[in-house]
């Protein structure tokens, strides 16, 4: 018997994998400008760093990520070229929120059995969202885990580097007493809570290739509409010299909720009031909450309920901001206010303060959300 028969034997067609590198090769080569090198297929992907010669002091960015239970619908549905959106948001939209662009993305699929169109799929959608963020998918890899995992099921991460002048970067340092909480419009759930809406769903005997007239028809495809993507537009704004240092920071709501990733963001010892009521939250959270009983406000530590970035910006050019986001088909509106002063005998009760290890500022959501 020959090795590739005695691997195939095992569970693992070497074959299959060859054949799927051939199917997404197409769609990685239109990620690569002049800066990558050798191609699809090497042990390594190569990117030329010369542009950073040119740069006062570089900082690389960096950021890993993964898309979570959210793949358990698309192998539900046979569904797989929106994951790689997905992907590409939770990595890539981590490393603009520093200020930085992303210079290039590798990926990872561990799936049971090796389906060379699946995997084309999948990657097909990642390199058609680094396409659209600017980002060069330079490499990746595919493994077969026979036994460990079904023959329809495959896990999906990624990796990600960008580049920002040390002078240039957004956070807490550069937030100021009156800045202006822009939220940004989120396109759906985007790539967190999806344990929550797996119960919320089995609990009520739903299943995702059910056709609701809740979910505007299938289940599984209403709830894979797949992470918008920030960075492209905000890397031009960032770079636009009108809006020359109007942004402070940014925060990608994902993993803990609004108010907390909010936190993360702003200095010690300030504090911010997000609005319900400046926007409605999505049918998607409003189906999935009533299904499960419960008021919306006690989702927002786990969804986003329509809020994918928040903008915290100067005052003065909050407006300006805004409509250059709204131009660059980002949704934005003003969501809060940043305050430094004291709340006397009122404290901070009811905020979340800081998450994640980072000891930031304190934000609550007050009001009711708009109809």
């Amino acid at each position: 018997m020959a090795d590739n028969d005695l691997y195939a034997s095992a569970g693992v067609d070497t074959k299959a994998g060859d054949l799927a590198v051939e199917l997404m090769k197409r769609s990685i080569k239109a990620t690569h400008g002049p800066e990558v090198l050798g191609g699809v297929g090497g042990f390594a992907g190569l990117f030329d760093a010369s542009r950073l010669v040119g740069m006062r002091r570089p900082l690389l960015a960096t950021s890993t990520d993964g898309v979570g239970t959210k793949v358990a619908i698309a192998q539900a549905i046979d569904k797989h070229d929106t994951i790689g959106q997905d992907l590409v948001g939770m990595v890539v939209d981590d490393i603009i929120v520093v200020g930085a662009e992303p210079l290039f993305m590798t990926d990872y699929i561990a799936c049971g059995k090796l389906v060379p169109e699946r995997i084309a799929a999948i990657v097909d959608g990642i390199a058609r969202a680094c396409a659209a963020t600017g980002t060069a998918l330079t490499g990746g890899e595919t493994a077969e885990h026979p036994g460990l995992l079904g023959v329809d099921d495959y896990d999906v991460a990624g990796a990600a580097v960008g580049v920002v002048e040390a002078d240039r970067i957004l956070g807490a340092e550069r937030v100021q007493d009156g800045d202006v909480v822009l939220a940004i419009a989120a396109s759906g759930l985007h790539s967190n809570g999806y344990s929550l809406v797996r119960r919320i769903l089995a609990d009520r005997s739903i299943a995702f290739t059910d056709d609701l007239p809740e979910f505007g028809g299938n289940v599984g495809e209403a709830l894979l509409e797949p992470t918008r993507l920030y960075t492209g537009p905000l890397v031009q704004i960032l770079a636009d010299a009108e809006l020359d240092g109007a942004i402070h920071a940014l925060s990608h709501v994902t993993g803990g909720g609004i108010a907390a990733n909010l936190a993360r963001v702003l200095p010690q010892g300030s504090w911010s009031e997000i609005d319900r009521s400046t926007w409605s939250p999505l049918p998607v959270f409003r189906v999935l909450a009533d299904l499960a009983g419960a008021e919306l406000e006690s989702t927002e530590g786990t969804w986003n309920l329509g809020i994918g970035m928040f903008a915290v910006v100067d005052a003065a050019r909050a407006d300006a901001v805004a409509a250059r986001l709204e131009a660059l088909g980002l949704p934005a509106w003003r969501a809060g206010v940043v305050s430094t002063s004291s709340r006397g005998e009122a404290g901070l009760a009811g905020f979340e303060q800081g998450a994640k290890g980072v000891d930031g500022g304190a934000v609550r959501l007050v009001g009711s959300y708009a109809a």
